[in-house]
């Protein structure tokens, strides 16, 4: 079974002058319950179907299976998702030995800044940079499936 462990954090200080790599991320949902998603992605030339799991107490760990698709059927499955669509930016920003994925929201997330990092061991030691604020994982409000029904820009 594959296991996603990840921290997550708004984002409060300047961070694009370290950014390595961009890419646009649109994604729907076929289905956004809390208990199971299954997204849709487009992220940049390629397609993805992701099933994640509810995650565990702390919100850290989570049971999530990812397959690349055709981008073509990215886009025909993006047309059956549930209402609402994430559009994001994301940045790859190296700290340390680990990677930060700081998601830029469009759209009715405009003005939401996350970082994400994604680790081996749910107490893996990793560095905190200047331009992280405050951790939000396990926070359903800033998960993305919520994002889609309650906007950031709505809160």
């Amino acid at each position: 079974m594959a296991q996603e462990i990840e921290r997550k954090f708004l984002v409060k200080g300047e961070f694009k002058h370290l950014v390595n790599k961009s890419v646009r991320i649109v994604q729907g949902y076929l289905c956004s319950v809390p208990e199971r998603t299954v997204r849709v992605r487009i992220k940049g030339d390629k397609g993805y179907i992701t099933v994640k799991a509810l995650g565990n107490s702390s919100g850290i760990s989570r049971y999530e299976w990812e397959k690349e698709i055709p981008v073509g059927d990215a886009e025909e499955l993006l047309k059956i998702c549930e209402p609402g669509v994430i559009d994001k930016v994301r940045h790859l920003i190296k700290s340390g030995e680990h990677i930060y994925e700081v998601d830029l929201f469009n759209g009715e997330n405009e003005g939401l800044t996350l970082a994400e990092i994604e680790l081996s061991a749910e107490d893996e030691h990793f560095e905190k940079p200047e331009w992280l604020g405050e951790e939000v994982t396990g926070d359903l409000r800033y998960y993305n499936a919520m994002l889609v029904k309650k906007p950031y820009g709505k809160w």
